[in-house]
């Protein structure tokens, strides 16, 4: 996601809601929606045993990384990864160039449907952040913060 792109309520339930139902859709444990900066987004299903902040942040550096090895070889990334393990299996996909989509199944699911559930989902995103982006170019579009003063930041962190 590009550093000055600002996430808003309406965008969020948006994400929320399409991570939801891919949890269900693909019959996933764990859906996450991460910027390439390492900064979560959105979760669904059975985050609350995983350290989200730690997840958030090395997804970002395997796709740096793979970006990294994408390029050596002539490749301008690696949209999607899959990573099978004993139990449980990671597929992660770059959404619209800004985000990662990341997606942890077990044997209840398979790699099939997580690619074609992740497919829809992927495209639904990109619409949504496409249409923040333009929400955010638009003239006039003034920024959340533009009636915030100093003033307010200083009474903000006074004693």
């Amino acid at each position: 996601m590009n550093s000055g792109l600002v996430m808003y309520e309406e965008e969020f339930r948006l994400i929320a809601g399409i991570c939801d139902r891919l949890t269900r859709d693909a019959n996933a444990k764990v859906v996450f929606l991460v910027d390439k900066n390492g900064q979560l987004i959105a979760s669904s299903g059975q985050a609350q045993n995983l350290d989200t902040t730690s997840l958030a942040s090395l997804t970002a550096g395997n796709v740096a990384a793979m970006g990294g090895l994408a390029k050596l070889i002539g490749e301008k990334e690696f949209p999607n990864q899959f990573h099978e393990g004993e139990k449980e299996s990671l597929h992660m996909s770059i959404v619209g160039g800004r985000v990662v989509l990341v997606v942890i199944f077990d044997a209840k699911s398979s790699l099939g449907l997580v690619r074609l559930r992740v497919k829809k989902a992927g495209e639904e995103l990109a619409r949504v952040f496409d249409a923040l982006a333009r929400k955010q170019a638009a003239p006039g579009a003034a920024s959340p913060f533009a009636e915030i003063t100093d003033d307010d930041i200083d009474n903000l962190f006074s004693e």
